[in-house]
């Protein structure tokens, strides 16, 4: 068989090194194989023996082709003799698993140049040759038994296209694998934070800091000023920062613009957190024995009594404002806490400047949802605790 030489060659020019089949990125094999051919019944060939060899480059983890050569001493059927069958063609090979599974099932498809040898066709003249090109479509498995040996088993159907004819050919062998393992350069990246050049939108960027994707240093809190520089982190979304991230207070009170209820105080006064003059301090809490419906914010009339409490301090002492505080637990959605306890102290507002007469000036309400509990979330006793309505009864100084 001349076509062993070439084969042979191919092969030999990989690597003979065989490293884990994990680490194989390119592999060729070997394939000897023995299998048994059924032909047609135009070719007055009875079924016999084949043999072969292929030479496979697997190129891609599921992907390769092969070069394939058998030849088969077939008899004849119908009248006496014999015919040498040989084959030579080129198929592609799709994997259904990678080259480091034990079991790697596959199906193929490809075509060829078949030689039946003299007169294999029961209408053709006496002496003449038979020569056709054949299609095929075929499926398999490869089981690997170490790096560099495997088993290989498929049945392949070929389709003569010039007489139309289909022959059948189950095969057996093993398989040799001489493989190598391609190392590509590493990228460029100049500025060492981990973003190759060809992709590094902000290169040159400091050493050691962090940096996203496009190689652009972190801005965690959004503000425009790289974490590094930063040295006022988790400013609110959109506020106004100086170069140095934090926050600007452009009346010089000491309460950033975000929290500033009264910009443009007057410089050097004494203001509250609000950012206003004057500081206001709370004298009195008392706390509101108050239920309500869940996901409510109706007032029974039977709590006038409680809220009378507050309005009878007020009235003693005109000087005072209240803030009417609402909590809730730690069960829920947060937001959705602070809206519902909003509308609750709203509702206890309401019900002091209404009914009790309190000037709407002198009452605020404000819900604090889950945000300042006095007891653990983690018992219905204390989830009962922290759902609670308060009147912060403040003066300003």
């Amino acid at each position: 068989m001349n076509i062993m030489r070439p084969l042979t060659l191919a092969a030999l020019t990989a690597s003979l090194a065989t490293p884990a089949l994990a680490d194989r990125e390119q592999t060729i094999y070997l394939n000897p194989f023995v299998g048994f051919q059924l032909f047609d019944d135009k070719r007055d060939l009875s079924e016999t023996a084949t043999f072969g060899l292929g030479a496979e480059f697997r190129f891609h983890p599921n992907w390769a082709v092969e070069a394939v050569y058998s030849n088969a001493d077939a008899d004849r059927k119908y009248t006496d003799g014999n015919s040498d069958f040989k084959e030579y063609r080129l198929d592609g090979i799709y994997y259904l698993a990678g080259p480091d599974e034990a079991w790697n099932p596959y199906v193929s498809a490809g075509a060829g140049h078949a030689d039946f040898g003299d007169d294999v066709l029961a209408v053709q003249t006496a002496g003449s040759d038979h020569e056709e090109t054949r299609v095929n479509v075929g499926a398999g498995f490869r089981y690997n038994v170490s790096d560099s040996v495997s088993i290989r088993a498929e049945l392949r159907e070929f389709h003569g296209i010039d007489e139309s004819t289909f022959d059948t050919q189950a095969t057996l062998g093993l398989s040799f694998a001489f493989s190598r393992t391609l190392s590509e350069p590493e990228p460029m990246d100049a500025d060492n934070d981990g973003v190759p050049d060809n992709r590094d939108q902000c290169p040159n960027t400091p050493a050691g800091v962090s940096v996203d994707n496009n190689g652009c240093e972190r801005d965690d809190d959004g503000d425009g000023v790289a974490n590094s520089q930063d040295q006022c982190p988790n400013t609110p979304a959109g506020a106004s920062v100086n170069n140095r991230g934090c926050e600007l207070d452009s009346d010089n009170d000491g309460v950033v613009n975000s929290q500033d209820q009264c910009p443009g105080t007057t410089a050097g006064a004494e203001v509250d957190d609000t950012g206003c003059e004057g500081v206001t301090e709370t004298v009195e809490t008392i706390e509101l024995k108050v239920q309500f419906p869940t996901n409510s914010s109706v007032i029974a009339d039977s709590y006038d009594s409680e809220i009378r409490r507050v309005a009878d301090f007020m009235r003693e002492y005109p000087e005072t404002t209240v803030e009417i505080a609402g909590h809730s637990d730690s069960r829920g959605d947060a937001e959705y806490n602070r809206f519902l306890s909003q509308r609750r102290a709203e509702a206890v507002a309401a019900r002091l400047t209404d009914a009790l007469g309190i000037s709407a000036d002198r009452v605020d309400a404000v819900g604090y949802g889950e945000a300042e509990p006095v007891a653990s979330n983690d018992t219905a006793a204390g989830r009962a605790e922290n759902r609670r309505v308060e009147a912060r009864i403040q003066v300003r100084r």
